[in-house]
């Protein structure tokens, strides 16, 4: 079957396209998910790189037809393995359909190709003087991987998550089929709404090759603020009196000193500031510099009656990107000692008091659990440490975390999704009639179950 196949691929993509020496597959076979809880690979694999959905939709009817997994391959940003094939079969790489097909001022919208990255768009869009609001981190990511996986970051809490700028997909299904959804609306009442079941749907229930995102103007004006207080609690306290005076920061992050200065140290940078043990970092944006000077006096007058002991004010773009790299670099300082990152979310008041019981699991189990996260929108980072997986703890520590945060009305991911590695906690916060109900949605789009096998669901 396996000759039959590369030579079935070869006639659908043309020979080039098709890889299967073990030596050119390395790229296609992993992601960023920590080493001791990334999958292992299977070895049985052959990497496809179609040009179109044309091309796409014959090598589904193939698989689908002969029962051949098929597993789609975007930037390989993810870090819960979702992209890793763990079963013999294709390896569909997007990377051919890397193109910015219109940026369309009129109508506010952009389309594109599924292959295409993050920063690709983005230099387009911002040359047309428009802005794609969301910002998910790693700009390296393709289009159809932010879709499929739903993609946050840190300017979630004042322009939402990926799912709320999609509007229009074309997607290939396991079948075969070529479907498109939605469009260059923004409203659509039509049916039900099989394009919210591909958002976020972690590459199980069919494969975008296009897709319209919304965009909005520029934000003329920004600026950073770094608020420090002695203590979490009045830090995180600070948080929704902060989003109560009509202030909506474009980011709102929680980190404490020392994690921050491990970053700074990692990269040879200063960390601005010097007071207190915890702090609030805080982006404004706004019409004019004069809309957001009152902004951030508003955020220091409620940071100061909640007992901040300093406040800066980066206003350069070079200050401010010197703040924003420090931050952004933190996972990648910590990860050589990280044996897995976790991205529960809780109500965003609870984060403090989940901070609290964070250190009690970590007495309990004689380590530090680094933590940082987006305190605006209640979605943390606990980092947990190698030797935990070296101990051979790692499974019982994840457990007692998630376990808090579905305690405290959370889940066990707010960002990073399910994948292959946090499938078995799904029952701890989904009920068994939502996972049956997730399981047909899977058989009805995917009756052979080609697609990303052990993926998403239980």
């Amino acid at each position: 079957m396996q000759n039959e196949l590369v030579l079935k691929l070869k006639e659908i993509v043309g020979e080039d396209w098709v890889l299967t020496d073990p030596a050119f597959m390395e790229g296609y076979l992993t992601d960023v998910t920590a080493l001791p809880v990334r999958p292992k690979p299977a070895s049985d694999i052959v990497v496809v790189k179609p040009a179109n959905a044309e091309e796409i939709s014959s090598v589904l009817r193939f698989a689908n037809e002969h029962r051949i997994p098929v597993i789609a391959r975007g930037g390989g940003t993810g870090c819960v393995g979702a992209a890793v094939p763990t079963v013999p079969g294709i390896v569909l790489s997007m990377e051919r359909l890397d193109r910015i097909i219109e940026v369309d001022k009129d109508n506010m919208m952009v389309v594109a190709e599924a292959g295409a990255t993050l920063e690709k768009m983005l230099k387009e869009v911002e040359a047309a003087g428009l802005l794609f609001p969301p910002h998910p981190g790693d700009e390296g990511a393709q289009l159809g991987g932010l879709v499929v996986c739903n993609a946050g970051g840190t300017r979630a809490v004042k322009y939402g998550v990926v799912r709320q700028y999609v509007k229009g997909l074309e997607v290939v299904l396991p079948t075969g089929e070529i479907v498109t959804m939605g469009g260059k609306l923004l409203k659509n009442n039509t049916g039900l709404d099989l394009m919210h079941l591909m958002i976020d749907s972690e590459g199980i229930l069919g494969i975008v090759t296009k897709v319209i995102f919304r965009l909005y103007p520029q934000f003329a004006g920004s600026a950073t603020l770094i608020v420090s207080f002695d203590d979490r609690h009045s830090a995180i306290k600070a948080v929704p009196k902060i989003l109560q005076t009509g202030v909506i920061p474009l980011a709102l992050e929680y980190v404490e000193r020392d994690v921050i200065q491990i970053s700074a140290d990692h990269l040879g940078m200063r960390w601005p500031a010097k007071k207190g043990m915890a702090h609030l970092l805080v982006i404004i944006t706004g019409s004019n510099e004069d809309d957001v000077y009152a902004q951030a006096t508003d955020v220091i007058k409620v940071c100061e009656g909640l007992g901040a002991v300093d406040t800066l004010m980066a206003e350069t773009r070079e200050e401010q990107a010197d703040i924003l790299k420090i931050r952004s670099e933190l996972y990648p300082a910590l990860k050589p000692q990280v044996s897995d990152v976790l991205d529960m979310a809780v109500p965003p008041a609870e984060i403090a008091n989940f901070l609290d019981i964070l250190d009690e699991i970590s007495e309990k189990y004689q380590t530090r659990i680094i933590t940082y996260g987006h305190a605006g929108d209640g979605n943390i980072h606990p980092h947990l440490p190698l030797e935990l997986y070296e101990r051979g703890v790692l499974k019982e520590v994840k457990h007692d975390i998630y376990a808090a945060a579905v305690k405290m009305g959370g889940v066990i991911t707010a960002e990073h999704g399910v994948g292959k590695i946090r499938r078995a906690e799904l029952t701890l916060c989904l009920d068994k009639k939502s996972l049956e109900l997730m399981a047909g949605i899977k058989k009805l789009f995917d009756p052979n179950g080609i697609l990303n096998p052990e993926t998403a669901l239980p």
